[in-house]
């Protein structure tokens, strides 16, 4: 492939972006408990983070599981925190009890964030409506992804749908980069590079022992090698 593709790996901590940024990520995804799939960090490990590696974070805004947004006010105080301490890229997705997109929260955020780059996560594969929520954020400032595995139940199920998204790249509402994520295992990255999805995302693959474990460097370099076309070796992928 003539584009090299981004790998963006999740970092809990200073060591695991060490280790993701020696095996080859482009990007880090900073959230701390995996337990609720990843809420916002405390700013003292964004701050040692960004000491520690310099390829470009994003820093997760969610600080419940699920997809309503709860406190705003917590959200808010949370991105004004980490952009004083210089966080400049963030990740976030927050869906109203009709499926639908909950603007009202992503656009008090957006005021704080004053024109940063950030992802929509995986709330649109929770969406009422996946097409009707990319239209409804398609002039939102600073959007330049959605972190998607094209379906709630993972990449398995949401392949056909990656694929077709992918397709329609450039239309009104999918000007937005396409980052797979959920569920990802190497042996999607064939189908997916070959549909033109150039944006890859992984958190339990780069820890072959689980979240309890740091990233494997080792793990990651095999995704690197994986996405840049290059013979795969055999190191097991978790389940």
């Amino acid at each position: 492939m003539s584009t090299r593709a981004v790998l963006e790996v999740i970092a809990l901590g200073p060591e695991d972006a060490v280790a993701a940024q020696a095996g080859g990520a482009d990007r880090l995804e900073l959230v701390t408990d995996m337990a609720a799939d990843g809420l916002t960090p405390p700013v003292a490990v964004f701050s040692g983070i960004r000491a520690a590696v310099d390829i470009p974070l994003r820093v997760m805004l969610r600080k419940r599981d699920g997809f309503a947004a709860g406190d705003i006010g917590a959200l808010v105080r949370a991105a004004r925190e980490l952009r004083a301490a210089g966080a400049d890229a963030f990740v976030l997705g927050f869906l109203g009890e009709d499926g639908g997109p909950d603007l009202e929260t992503v656009e008090r955020l957006l005021a704080e964030l004053d024109g940063c780059r950030w992802t929509f996560h995986r709330a649109i594969d929770h969406a009422a409506d996946r097409e009707a929520l990319r239209k409804q954020l398609a002039d939102l400032p600073g959007l330049d992804t959605y972190l998607t595995a094209g379906s709630a139940d993972g990449v398995d199920v949401g392949l056909p749908t990656l694929v077709a998204e992918a397709a329609r790249r450039g239309e009104p509402g999918y000007t937005q980069r396409l980052m797979v994520g959920g569920g990802l295992r190497l042996d999607h990255v064939p189908s997916l590079r070959a549909a033109g999805v150039d944006a890859f995302h992984i958190g339990g693959a780069a820890r072959p022992d689980g979240w309890t474990a740091p990233v494997s460097t080792q793990a990651v370099r095999e995704w690197r090698t994986a996405l840049d076309g290059r013979p795969e070796s055999r190191f097991p992928q978790p389940s």
